[in-house]
């Protein structure tokens, strides 16, 4: 049988918060400079929402402005992400490269699930040398739903994963792993919150602690 492990990649694998301010105050700049946008960048609105599909951050962030102007932020933003990945600006969690090697050796298939968007995912990826671990990388824009739940079930479905683990840090990570039939992982990380990762299966403070629980818990249940 196939043992899977499902990661987030926002907030769970990689440090968006790293990126994630210089990227939002360049999209603003552009609609302060185009004279859509008065006052400070919504940096902590955007914490507080982190992890939910683009399009619902633009609805957020920009409640507003008319569908073209979100539209045209969003690739702005999306174009500014992929370029601070690529100049060196972001970061990895620590440990992250060893536990990928480490699950690898261990019989694990390691695949993301994340909603961000494929060129920003690819950027993280192709720049970290991760593709000697992850099995295959999974975008929320492959599902139409735009519902993180739908895309784990994709992958399930897809690979034939009949138990597994999925990693993450908010509820949609924890929700997709029980709709699935999966154990949820939270992650205690920079954007997590106490209330939602309460309904995870298990809690961690740092991606060191994963071999501890599949040691403690067989993935055939």
């Amino acid at each position: 049988m196939q043992k899977a492990i499902i990661f987030d990649m926002d907030g769970t694998l990689f440090r968006t918060e790293t990126i994630l301010e210089r990227a939002l105050d360049e999209a603003f700049e552009r609609l302060r400079s185009e004279g859509q946008w008065k006052g400070a960048t919504p940096i902590d609105t955007y914490r507080n929402i982190m992890g939910v599909p683009l399009p619902v951050v633009w609805e957020t962030l920009l409640p507003h402005h008319e569908t073209a102007v979100r539209e045209a932020t969003d690739a702005y933003f999306l174009t500014r992400l992929v370029e601070n990945i690529k100049s060196g600006n972001g970061a990895l969690y620590p440990g992250v490269t060893e536990l990928l090697e480490q699950l690898s050796a261990m019989g694990y298939t390691i695949f993301i699930a994340s909603n961000g968007l494929i060129p920003y995912l690819e950027a993280i990826v192709s720049h970290y040398g991760l593709h000697d671990w992850i099995t295959s990388t999974y975008s929320i824009e492959h599902i139409k739903t735009l519902d993180k739940s739908d895309l784990v079930a994709h992958i399930v479905t897809t690979y034939n994963i009949q138990d597994g683990f999925v990693v993450g840090d908010r509820l949609s990570d924890i929700l997709a792993a029980k709709a699935n039939d999966l154990v949820a992982i939270g992650c205690r990380f920079d954007f997590s919150q106490d209330d939602e990762l309460r309904q995870a299966d298990h809690i961690i403070d740092g991606l060191a602690e994963i071999p501890d629980i599949l040691a403690t818990r067989h993935v055939s249940r």
